[in-house]
């Protein structure tokens, strides 16, 4: 029984390192989370994570990548049946999903957008992007809210549009790369033609007023989303809250300089003055 307790500890730790060692723009198990769930946050980045790079990474083929994604999935299944694995990322999962009632579904969901990036390239309109977020990013939402116990109809419903609202984003600051390294385009081929864009934009990294159009109609429709949920925000007491409240204006400050941006296929960062906006918000409430 020991030497199952230190393992699994292990499992955890090795969780937490790899997700500190991986940049993102927006917080992933901050100092701001509530200590008791900081280590399965990081088990579900690393799952999360794992399983993009499978999707991304690499020169394999897509039946390549497909099996790595559905030994995962297998991975898991197992592990939630209680069996045992030796891979540190299961090992922690296993322990969160059991010990903090976590939806196992909400996993399978990531597992499904993922093998979606695979051999899709384009989306007919904008109910098609919706439902890739709702796999995609709504899962890592919703499973918080479980880990904390506050996953009411209300809460669920404000993070699914936070998360939408950050996919979009993360989108629009990939545009390029999206494009020129997996051949994907996350805008919706409907609105792409009526704004008169095709593949050529992206290709070309062309900026001009079509696809200035194009893209802030993407922008103000992220925005009202993002505001949509940024209750959750208020709703939420403690660190997990100021979490939330940190999230939210991490993805509304890259989504501003987005907007100000003269080229709109340059990835945005966030600086040191973009960080006391975030800390501001996150503690006052704003």
């Amino acid at each position: 029984m020991p030497e199952a307790r230190l393992s699994v500890k292990h499992a955890y730790r090795s969780c937490e390192q790899l997700a500190a060692a991986h940049y993102e723009n927006f917080p992933v198990a901050s100092w701001l989370l509530p200590r008791r769930i900081r280590k399965p946050v990081a088990a579900i980045y690393v799952f999360a994570r794992r399983a993009d790079d499978f999707a991304d990474e690499g020169t394999d083929t897509a039946d390549v990548r497909l099996a790595q994604l559905d030994a995962m999935g297998a991975a898991l299944d197992h592990v939630v049946a209680g069996g045992e694995s030796d891979d540190p990322l299961f090992i922690a999962l296993g322990d969160a999903i059991a010990r903090h009632h976590l939806p196992p579904q909400l996993f399978h969901d990531l597992l499904a957008a993922f093998r979606q990036d695979v051999d899709k390239r384009h989306y007919a309109d904008f109910g098609e992007v919706m439902q890739y977020c709702r796999l995609s990013a709504n899962p890592v939402g919703r499973l918080l809210l479980h880990l904390t116990g506050e996953a009411s109809e209300r809460n669920l419903a404000y993070s699914d549009a936070i998360c939408s609202a950050l996919q979009l984003i993360n989108f629009y600051q990939d545009l390029y790369s999206d494009y020129a390294e997996r051949g994907r385009i996350y805008i919706s081929q409907d609105e792409m033609d009526r704004f008169g864009v095709d593949d050529s934009y992206f290709a070309g990294r062309v900026t001009d007023v079509r696809m200035r159009r194009l893209m802030e109609h993407q922008f103000q429709r992220a925005d009202q989303l993002l505001r949509s949920g940024a209750p959750l925000g208020r709703a939420l007491r403690g660190r997990f809250g100021m979490e939330i409240r940190a999230i939210i204006t991490g993805g509304a400050r890259v989504l501003h300089k987005l907007k100000q941006q003269s080229d709109l296929f340059s990835r945005p960062r966030l600086e040191s003055g973009d960080a006391w906006h975030i800390i501001k918000a996150a503690l006052f409430g704003r």
